[in-house]
């Protein structure tokens, strides 16, 4: 892992497409050491120039706390401030262990508190910081990726990534804190008929997702990833088509509550009453 320390010139970064419903992301970092196969950012201009492969490098912002403590204020000055963490890496990947720099970001928030913060990791690394995003309460939503219940197909698609057991354990500790937690299937992998039930109890809130619906491109950034050879290889073929991902859907929605199965993009923005009336 090539890892390398450097000031951004900023942290705070103007949003559209997929999260028109947040007014900025914050990345603590650039790249992702997961190296998720199917992960999106492999098709962006952050992976394709540069020489080194997707997963084998990782950018430190430094002074990330200090730039934003300015940025968030001078955001505050023009209105409600929304914050997706990360759209472009996982705040919580293994180098967070050592730098800490999500964890100097979140206290940033707690001082001056965002209209609505959502934390998107797949990484049980999330509940060290429980002190601080209980601080936050109902500013805050921790969502947890789990793709699928099925560990092989983990290791299949996404073998640097932390174990299912690990994460669904994390989703637990975090609902106990008090947080408003979801699951994240996204993107649905190949899984079994008893995976909501799994989920259910766990999380009381699951979104779902696929590659055609959430890649922000329809699916085209992920068929040139050729992730539909891997589904092949696995003889998984089915599980790639709209099919597959109306019969889980259905499962899920029998599973949980009314109200509480989104759908792509309407399960990563906030909710109205948590932002000013910006977003569903």
């Amino acid at each position: 892992m090539d890892i390398t320390h450097k000031v951004p010139s900023k942290v705070l970064t103007p949003t559209g497409g997929f999260l028109t419903g947040y007014t900025h992301t914050l990345n603590p970092y650039v790249g992702c050491s997961f190296a998720c196969s199917f992960c999106y950012v492999r098709q962006m201009p952050v992976s394709l120039f540069r020489k080194a492969e997707w997963g084998t490098w990782v950018d430190v912002k430094q002074q990330a706390a200090e730039k934003l403590r300015k940025e968030l204020r001078s955001a505050k000055k023009k209105g409600p401030v929304t914050i997706f963490m990360s759209s472009a890496t996982d705040p919580y990947q293994p180098v967070e262990y050592r730098e800490q720099v999500t964890r100097g970001l979140l206290e940033v928030l707690v001082e001056e508190p965002p209209a609505f913060l959502f934390v998107q990791t797949r990484s049980p690394l999330v509940v060290r910081d429980l002190d601080l995003l209980v601080r936050l309460r109902e500013r805050v939503r921790v969502s947890i990726t789990v793709e699928t219940d099925l560990e092989e197909m983990r290791r299949q698609f996404t073998p640097a990534a932390p174990p299912l057991a690990a994460r669904i354990k994390a989703l637990a500790a975090c609902r106990n804190a008090g947080l408003d937690v979801q699951a994240a299937v996204s993107p649905l992998l190949p899984c079994s008929g008893s995976f909501a039930q799994k989920l259910r109890g766990v999380v009381d809130r699951v979104v779902l997702d696929t590659y055609q619906m959430g890649d922000g491109s329809g699916g085209k950034r992920t068929q040139r990833l050729g992730i539909d050879k891997l589904y092949q290889q696995l003889g998984a073929e089915e599980w790639y088509t709209g099919e597959a991902f109306q019969r889980v859907h259905a499962q899920f929605l029998e599973a949980f509550a009314d109200g509480t199965v989104f759908v792509s993009q309407e399960g990563f923005l906030p909710n109205r009453d948590e932002c000013g009336g910006q977003a569903e």
